[in-house]
């Protein structure tokens, strides 16, 4: 029987791959035996990310070297989550600790070191082509924004303006950069590096938004519990967004399934219409699809809204 992590590794470098991308989903559940490991791509660089120690792991390094026929690979890099603040170790090639990628023409700053994320939330990548698709015109929040890659992709679609909020002033300066890398116009960017609970009336000094996106993380000790603090974020929602405003809110944790969003949405934003479940990148499937992502989209709308999950995903 062939190794699927082998098959994935074969499938992915069969052809030119230009743009970042998840190899292999191993905490999708989906390969029992590999459930421990991902694999992504940042070009040049493959980067694998193991949450416990990989037992086959110069095996998989010669799968790498053999299967790439067409000379992409100039890097291989390891990084062993299940060791507090661990470097990232050099599998094969010289190290790289910056690379810059492209997807679907925006660029991005990509950080290959002792973070545990690299910048770039590769799931996301539908979400950033609505953003394209669907922010012409419109005044966008990015609630904690990270590195504002979604602003990125909004003001990219035309937004009128954006408003990056997020802790983290490194994160921020990280977000400053992609707008620049991608030519934005300063003047159409606001970055707050403050506490969301703490800075709701500067956030409502720059008015009333016809987009808001909510990322938060699962859980940042002394900053967000999602299950404690996401109804906090939602109670501001009427008060900042304009009278058909879309709200895209996601929510990544294992332990809360759809309907604990839904709930929170009837109960602080019962104005707010739900619309769909939109679907992360198709190389995230998993084995268990309510620990998985989600994002959903709202809408205010003078019709009776529903919180009912009755949209499929995409």
């Amino acid at each position: 029987m062939e190794d699927p992590l082998h098959s994935a590794i074969e499938k992915f470098f069969s052809k030119i791959r230009l743009e970042p991308k998840r190899i292999f989903h191993g905490r999708g559940q989906l390969f029992p035996e590999y459930s421990h490991v991902c694999m992504d791509w940042y070009p040049p660089v493959v980067f694998v990310s193991a949450y416990d120690p990989i037992e086959n792991r110069v095996e998989v390094l010669s799968w790498l070297r053999g299967v790439d026929k067409l000379s992409q690979i100039k890097t291989v890099m390891l990084q062993k989550r299940y060791e507090r603040n661990s470097a990232a170790e050099i599998l094969y090639g010289e190290r790289k600790t910056r690379v810059f990628v492209e997807e679907n023409g925006l660029k991005f700053e990509i950080l290959l070191g002792k973070q545990q994320n690299t910048g770039l939330f590769l799931d996301m990548q539908p979400l950033r082509v609505w953003l394209r698709e669907n922010s012409k015109n419109k005044k966008v929040l990015n609630l904690f924004s990270y590195t504002c890659s979604l602003s990125v992709a909004a003001l990219a679609g035309g937004a009128r303006s954006v408003v990056n909020v997020d802790l983290s002033k490194t994160s921020m300066r990280w977000g400053e950069r992609n707008h620049d890398l991608n030519g934005q116009d300063k003047d159409t960017i606001t970055s707050l590096p403050f506490n969301v609970f703490t800075s709701w009336g500067r956030i409502k000094q720059e008015g009333r938004y016809d987009l808001v996106i909510i990322d938060p993380p699962t859980y940042q000790r002394n900053s967000f519990s999602a299950e404690r603090d996401y109804g906090t974020v939602l109670k501001k929602m009427r008060s900042l967004c304009s009278d058909e405003a879309t709200i895209i809110a996601a929510l990544n944790s294992p332990f809360l399934d759809e309907q604990f969003l839904l709930d929170k949405f009837e109960r602080h934003v019962p104005k707010a219409k739900f619309v769909e479940l939109m679907a992360a990148a198709p190389e995230f499937l998993d084995r268990f699809p309510e620990r998985a992502l989600k994002i959903f989209r709202f809408e205010f709308s003078s019709e009776q809204p529903s919180h009912r999950l009755h949209a499929c995903r995409g």
